[in-house]
């Protein structure tokens, strides 16, 4: 019934779907793996399923009145769809997929090079170097986070500087901005820099990994 939907209704045609390497998921007996025994006995069904669908990029953009130099932005690969046979308390089994999920870089190049400048140790303020890209719109909300390398999220920084309360110098080169050496980690280990853009809320730069 699905795939005769999918060749009618135009809205469905762009949506894929995994293959149905699970029983029917419909209809069952409650607490059990036993099709309806009910006296309507309703022939099984793969009732619940999981579609998807990449947005057309040029669509979008076509509405706002831009084209995207490439359309395939964003690309999913399926990785697993099953039923979960051993849950009981409907007819239905659920199902669930897993994906991946793959982005291409908006920009080609970082909009902020940073790198740390000399010896990295809690026994004395540190400086790190930094230039940003003329089509960054700097904010005096900026801010630069020093984290492990294995940091998940942008507020798992040990410690930060504001990149215009804490710049100590600047030229054509760069700009230095210092660390105290309180905030420093004792312990050492393996560290990146990164930069927060407050306007565009992400960062927009991180440093070679290099150890404290």
């Amino acid at each position: 019934q699905l795939n005769m939907a999918k060749k009618k209704e135009e809205f469905l045609k762009e949506f894929k779907e995994g293959p149905l390497q699970f029983k029917p998921t419909y209809k069952f007996d409650l607490d059990s793996e036993i099709y309806d025994t009910s006296e309507k006995k309703r022939k099984p069904a793969w009732t619940d399923r999981i579609l998807w669908k990449v947005k057309n990029l040029s669509e979008v953009a076509s509405k706002e009145g831009e084209f995207p130099e490439e359309e395939n932005q964003i690309s999913v690969i399926l990785n697993n769809y099953v039923s979960h046979m051993s849950y009981g308390i409907s007819d239905h089994k659920p199902v669930t997929g897993t994906f991946k999920l793959e982005m291409k870089p908006l920009v080609s190049d970082p909009l902020v090079v940073l790198s740390p400048e000399g010896e990295w140790s809690a026994e004395h303020d540190v400086l790190l170097r930094y230039s940003a890209a003329p089509e960054l719109p700097c904010s005096a909300w900026d801010w630069i986070g020093l984290f492990q390398v294995t940091f998940r999220h942008v507020k798992d920084y040990v410690t930060y500087a504001w990149v215009e309360d804490d710049e100590i110098s600047c030229s054509r080169d760069g700009k230095e901005v210092y660390m105290s050496a309180s905030e420093i980690p004792k312990m050492g280990g393996e560290y990146l820099l990164c930069y927060f853009s407050n306007n565009l809320q992400s960062i927009v730069g991180i440093s070679e990994p290099f150890q404290v």
